[in-house]
């Protein structure tokens, strides 16, 4: 176990974007009386990334206006924010990391918040296209936005028909853009969601005016006369002046495999985010853990794993016995629509659907393991949601049919199963 007797001790953090951010200022609330360092490559103050995609790109603000924590709360708590600036090797043997301006900084204790960088596929010419971005830092949405700015057809094609994709699609959108994505499967977020939530959202983008074209495998691109020509495997052809890749996302391992750590679909860490080696600690979307809600190991890509590993991990490096139990939650803004999703669906038998009368757009997706709920999808229903999370935590069992009757409030003990 470890003590809060840490002045002498130097704890280093490796990435400083929510799970980072979030660890540094809970373990100096945990009582951590050494120095805390955070290194991260990306030049700016760490911020929110779920707004890019949404609210950021379709404004007009500069990044501060969507800061995690202030430059004074860093000093005000002395965290040591080193922006600009990464790691190139960890020196497990004499703990210390390896810095990419050459210079050595020594650890006690070391977390990997390193996350993820946006996968480009290797589609023949797009190193050469004109304006081709992905959406993940405030860089890329910089860039966006200047050539959005300069585009005069303002004609945008969006490569993949994931949640990044589609979000960023309604945003530029709303700002005016000609927007068609290009999603290679049979249909839009096949990987993470049912056949009806894909056509719901099929269905909204086509009445804001997008083109949502399934099927559509990418092979080629071809740039003349500064406009880019999309070439898909089927002969269909698409100008684009700005192409956006939103196809998925590369865990950053590497630091972590060449240091010899457990990699498993992510660098394996236990209940309380610790590694194999007992001085290294990872947390957020490169982590692959123990679910013990749904009794297998996860990787998670979101804010709110982020947030709840970096908590454990700071409580158990001050010598408390933490374990992460915490149920997956997401959300999505596109247009008038909010989805927020908990759970995790993979291996449903069942689904329920629920649409509540005379409130617009407002159903959720309720999605059962026999008599196991495992997940809701709630669009603008943050009832469901909240009930749907209650129910999940509690590992209640509730009445199918009474969920299934319109006429009975979404209400806790209007659902549940009567007992003999």
């Amino acid at each position: 176990m470890e003590t809060n007797n840490t002045k002498d001790h130097i704890c280093v953090v490796i990435g400083a974007s929510h799970a980072g951010v979030n660890f540094a200022f809970s373990l100096r609330k945990e009582g951590w009386e050494g120095d805390i360092i955070l290194f991260d490559k990306d030049p700016e103050l760490p911020y929110h990334r779920p707004p890019l995609s949404k609210a950021y790109l379709t404004s007009e603000d500069g990044i501060e206006a969507n800061l995690l924590k202030s430059a004074d709360s860093y000093k005000n708590e002395n965290i040591n924010l080193n922006l600009g600036l990464t790691v190139s090797a960890i020196n497990r043997n004499d703990k210390t990391v390896v810095l990419s301006d050459g210079n050595m900084q020594k650890y006690d204790k070391l977390v990997l918040a390193t996350g993820a960088r946006p996968l480009i596929p290797p589609i023949p010419g797009i190193d050469n296209a004109r304006h081709v971005y992905p959406l993940r830092t405030a860089n890329d949405v910089e860039n966006i936005r200047h050539a959005y700015r300069a585009s005069s057809n303002k004609r945008i094609v969006v490569i993949g028909g994931g949640y990044i994709g589609l979000e960023t699609a309604a945003s530029l959108k709303k700002m005016g853009g000609i927007v068609t994505v290009l999603e290679r499967e049979e249909r839009i977020l096949a990987r993470v969601t049912t056949p009806e939530m894909s056509s719901f959202f099929k269905q909204l983008h086509a009445t804001n005016g997008v083109d949502i074209l399934t099927g559509k495998n990418v092979v080629g691109i071809k740039t003349e006369d500064h406009v880019n020509t999309i070439i898909c495997e089927d002969g269909a052809t698409f100008e684009a002046d700005i192409i956006v890749v939103g196809v998925g996302i590369k865990v950053n391992l590497e630091l972590a495999k060449e240091a010899g750590l457990h990699i498993e679909n992510g660098i394996a860490v236990d209940e309380t985010a610790c590694t194999n080696d007992e001085n290294i600690y990872a947390i957020g979307d490169c982590t692959y853990h123990y679910n013990p809600r749904y009794k297998r190991r996860i990787r998670l890509e979101s804010v709110q794993n982020a947030v709840d590993q970096a908590k454990v991990a700071a409580a158990a490096i001050s010598g408390k016995k933490p374990t992460y139990n915490s149920i997956p939650w997401f959300w999505s803004d596109q247009y008038d629509v909010k989805l927020q999703m908990v759970g995790l669906s993979e291996g449903y038998t069942s689904i329920l659907q629920r649409e509540e009368p005379g409130e617009g757009v407002k159903f959720s997706i309720w999605y059962f393991k026999d008599d196991e709920l495992l997940a809701v999808d709630a669009v603008n229903n943050a009832k469901a949601y909240v009930l749907g999370t209650k129910f999940i935590k509690d590992a209640t069992t509730i009445d199918k049919s009474k969920l299934a009757d319109i006429t009975i409030p979404l209400k806790p003990k209007n659902l549940l199963v009567e007992t003999v």
